[in-house]
């Protein structure tokens, strides 16, 4: 199977979104949650139009189909919910957070979501401005916590919080190098192969 990762057109929200709602409902077994999900709801706002963000497709290349999302946005974590100073050490502004990498269950174990962080880490550090890469993960979800220990560092597991906080786990990247990034990010596009 081979699939092409490209930046998200508007043409490509209504399926992108069908991607989210459907791991939303399937894996994370939350529902829609508007506190949590309005981005899902105005992808165009929040991932198309700001210049430091962006949203990514993975395209199966044999169906033209769209199975996954992957974004980007200039907005760290906020307390509440997350613990003070996991807040105060990813702020809004100089953090890029990772959100919304989601692959549909029948593309998974493929390297898509791997492929995604890598392209989506090039477009932090084309971006500029960013001195962290944050994320989170609900580690219920089959193979997501493992994917990112893999990945990326551990800043904080809430599980061993007293009470237990909200339950997830939250991550750290490094910003790469400029020189490290992949030269065809550039003017807020991007194509890659993932075969």
């Amino acid at each position: 199977m081979s699939y092409l990762l490209r930046t998200a057109a508007p043409a490509d929200v209504e399926v992108a979104r069908s991607v989210m709602l459907d791991t939303v409902y399937g894996d994370l077994r939350s529902g829609y949650v508007p506190r949590w999900h309005r981005d899902i709801i105005d992808i165009e706002g929040t991932y198309l139009r700001p210049p430091r963000r962006t949203l990514l497709v993975a395209v199966d290349e044999a169906s033209g189909e769209v199975v996954a999302t992957g974004a980007v946005r200039d907005q760290g974590p906020q307390a509440p919910p997350n613990p003070p100073w996991v807040a105060e050490r990813f702020p809004s502004g100089s953090t890029a957070q990772l959100c919304r990498i989601y692959v549909r269950s029948t593309h998974r174990r493929l390297g898509i979501a791997r492929a995604m962080v890598r392209e989506l880490s090039a477009f932090v550090a084309e971006a500029g401005g960013y001195e962290a890469i944050y994320l989170h993960t609900d580690p219920t979800v089959p193979g997501a916590e493992p994917f990112w220990r893999a990945m990326a560092t551990v800043v904080c597991d809430e599980r061993e919080l007293p009470g237990g906080g909200q339950g997830i786990v939250h991550f750290s990247l490094p910003v790469p190098a400029l020189s490290a990034a992949r030269s065809a990010v550039s003017a807020g596009s991007l194509t890659a192969t993932v075969c």
